[in-house]
Parts: structure tokens; C-alpha cells; sequence
């Protein structure tokens, strides 16, 4: 009776993409820098470093590490190179997250109507 409301197909997102970006961001200093990079637009590195207290190495590693997950990019204006962030792969963790609450909520209606259907036979 209910068991189309449990038995939903989702499109689920790339997985490695998806993972890539869930460990970019389970970083604390990396969250911070994309965080600044969204509030400030296109900043240079040593900017950037400026903002913590780690070498400038450390916050290049981690930008590495942004990039590779797509959600920094890298342009280069004359002698400067300028990271920018893009917001496109979180997308697809908002996406994931959706259809999460999605299933959820028709589970809970499911719920629902079987908690009805049981009241209105008693």
C-alpha cells in the first residue's frame, strides 16, 4: 500500500565530485578562506595569508586543495594571480541535500496516511 512512498529512485551526485568537495571543506582553514573569498571576490594569495597564522605555504596548500575540488579557480591579471571562488560543485550538495529532505518528508507524509488510515479503522 505504502511501499511506492519508500521505494524512490534519486538521482544522486557524482560521488567522487561529491567527495571531493564534502573533504575540502571539512577543513576549518579552508571554509574560512572560501568564505572570505565569497565575501571579498578575486584576492591574491598573500592577501589571503594575511588572514591566518600559517605560512603562506600552508594557505597555498590548502587553495591547492580548493581548486582540486572546483571550488576556487586561479587567474592570472599581469603579475598577479588571483583566486576567485566558484560556487558551482556546492550545488550539487545542495542538490543532495534536497532530495535528502524530499524522501524525508514523503516518508513522514507516508507515515501520516498510514497513522489516518489505522485511526479511521479503529
Amino acid at each position: 500500500m505504502l511501499s511506492h512512498v519508500f521505494a524512490m529512485v534519486v538521482r544522486l551526485p557524482d560521488e567522487s565530485k561529491l567527495t571531493d568537495v564534502l573533504k575540502a571543506v571539512s577543513e576549518p582553514r579552508r571554509r574560512a578562506l572560501l568564505t572570505l573569498l565569497v565575501q571579498n571576490g578575486p584576492t591574491r594569495v598573500t592577501d589571503l595569508a594575511r588572514h591566518f597564522d600559517v605560512s603562506l605555504n600552508v594557505v597555498s596548500k590548502h587553495i591547492k586543495t580548493l581548486e582540486a575540488a572546483g571550488l576556487v579557480r586561479r587567474r592570472t591579471e599581469w603579475r598577479e594571480h588571483l583566486i576567485e571562488p566558484d560556487m558551482g560543485p556546492v550545488s550539487e550538495i545542495d542538490l543532495w541535500f534536497r532530495e535528502l529532505r524530499s524522501i524525508w518528508e514523503k516518508r513522514l507524509d507516508g507515515l501520516e496516511e498510514l497513522i489516518s488510515e489505522e485511526t479511521e479503522h479503529e
